[in-house]
């Protein structure tokens, strides 16, 4: 019998429950979505989330598509599941958890006498290192960004090829092979020997059903290729950026972006202007460095100093 929370399946069975992780202000019990997937026959296990950020609601379109398509019968191995982990935050459509102000990708591991995010993540970093893979879904919150994966724990980490061959195989196309800040659960999976990836599917408001079905293939692909379900996956070669350069607005006014996302820039091509209300240049700004138009802000109007959009640099295939 395999359990989490509430859930427990036995060996070619799944079930969901809760994951208890405090209370709300109204002392009612504050419970994350869960659910076990156990597979018929012995195998690895793997633990995917989503939503540790609020906002960030694609992950969570993958995962209500995957899961109705699992059968434990015909699995190998268990699968944990946390449906939506930064419960605060989700309820209202925020990024950061209110209770406390904290983005919970930055508390891992966490600790179960702390604040509501740190409890959060040690009911959840309890259950991801119980597993032999990790996949912490997230997107680009609701800015536009192209969907990728990001490695974390560093190139000198001893799991750095096992983290970068994971992102290989779930396949978006492009990767962020870049250290993450202290607290990301893709860093500190890795220190317990996980290889971790946090796929980045897109940036929007809401969903993106392009984005959702690129997770969902990204998902199966891990499955079958580390031997959780049958088939076959050929790992197509991946555009690799280590570097990662953000632009701010210059002036004040109305941002008119040139490039378009996943487009190669060269250093000094114009990555935007800045303009008056009358289409009158105010600002121009240009690319420090060649790389990829990786991602950019939503709205067009801009104060200064405000973030405009970021390129990934330092690229490769691998």
């Amino acid at each position: 019998m395999t359990t989490l929370g509430t859930a427990q399946a036995a060996p070619g069975e799944m079930d969901t429950g809760r994951l208890s992780v405090g209370e709300t202000r109204d002392g009612s019990e504050a419970g994350l979505p869960v659910a076990v997937i156990n597979g018929a026959d012995d195998g690895d296990t793997l633990y995917m989330q989503a939503a540790s950020d609020g906002d960030e609601l694609n992950g969570v379109g993958v995962l209500q598509r995957v899961v109705p398509q699992l059968d434990p019968a015909e699995l190998s191995g268990t699968i944990l599941v946390v449906g939506i982990v930064n419960y605060h935050a989700f309820q209202v459509a925020e990024h950061r958890n209110p209770i406390d102000d904290t983005k919970t990708n930055r508390a891992y591991p966490g600790d179960e006498t702390g604040t509501s995010t740190e409890r959060i993540a040690a009911a959840t970093f309890g259950a991801a290192r119980r597993a032999d893979l990790i996949l912490d879904l997230h997107q680009g919150s609701t800015s536009r960004m192209i969907d990728e994966c990001r490695v974390r724990c560093g190139k000198r980490h001893r799991l750095h090829d096992a983290c970068l061959e994971l992102a290989k195989v779930f396949g978006c196309g492009y990767v962020l092979d870049q250290k993450g800040p202290d607290g990301q659960l893709a860093r500190a999976a890795p220190d317990e020997g996980i290889p971790t990836i946090d796929p980045e599917l897109g940036g929007c408001v809401g969903w993106d059903e392009d984005s959702i079905r690129a997770g969902v293939e990204g998902v199966f692909n891990v499955l079958s290729y580390y031997g959780f379900a049958d088939g076959t996956v050929d790992t197509a070669p991946q555009t690799r950026a280590s570097g990662f350069e953000q632009y701010g607005a210059p002036a004040g006014g109305l941002v008119s972006l040139k490039p378009d996302l996943g487009q190669r820039v060269a250093r000094g091509e114009t990555l935007f202007e800045v303009t008056d209300p009358f289409g009158g240049v105010k600002k121009t700004v240009t690319a420090d460095s060649s790389g990829v138009f990786w991602r950019t802000r939503r709205l067009p109007q801009v104060a200064t100093g405000e973030y405009v959009c970021s390129v990934g640099t330092d690229v490769d295939s691998y």
